[in-house]
């Protein structure tokens, strides 16, 4: 596999799509940082680190609204790619639907959002965006 991020955010994108509650997704140090944001921004209802086998996994609950059936993921947009990477300073941070959703960065400080990079005053490299 040449891009464990892509897919990461593919095996979302499925699990939302078949409107599945739980999916299992190989475990690295950056999907772990990547999950935790997105448990905190809301977009996910819960997560679990498992240790089984040479890498682990995460198990990932995924938040529906209960009387629409919708998902709070509406969106997961890889950006920068291993064979185009793309990176950006904190003054030309992107906005992700004007503030609505975020982006994850991967920067000198480790993972973070779009927001916590302004505030912060550091760049990085954009990984995805989600909204």
């Amino acid at each position: 596999m040449t891009d464990p991020i892509a897919d990461y955010l593919t095996r979302l994108r499925n699990a939302i799509q078949a409107n599945h509650r739980v999916v299992e997704i190989p475990a690295s140090n950056l999907k772990r940082d990547i999950t935790k944001i997105l448990f905190e921004k809301g977009y996910i209802l819960n997560y679990k680190f498992v240790d089984e086998g040479p890498q682990g996994i995460i198990k990932i609950a995924l938040k529906y609204d209960p009387i629409n059936k919708v998902n709070a993921i509406k969106k997961l947009i890889r950006v920068s790619t291993p064979g185009l990477r793309k990176y950006t300073g904190y003054k030309d941070m992107p906005r992700v639907l004007n503030g609505l959703g975020i982006a994850i960065l991967s920067t000198s400080k480790g993972v973070m959002t779009d927001k916590e990079a302004r505030e912060q005053k550091v760049g990085g490299e954009i990984l995805c965006y989600v909204y």
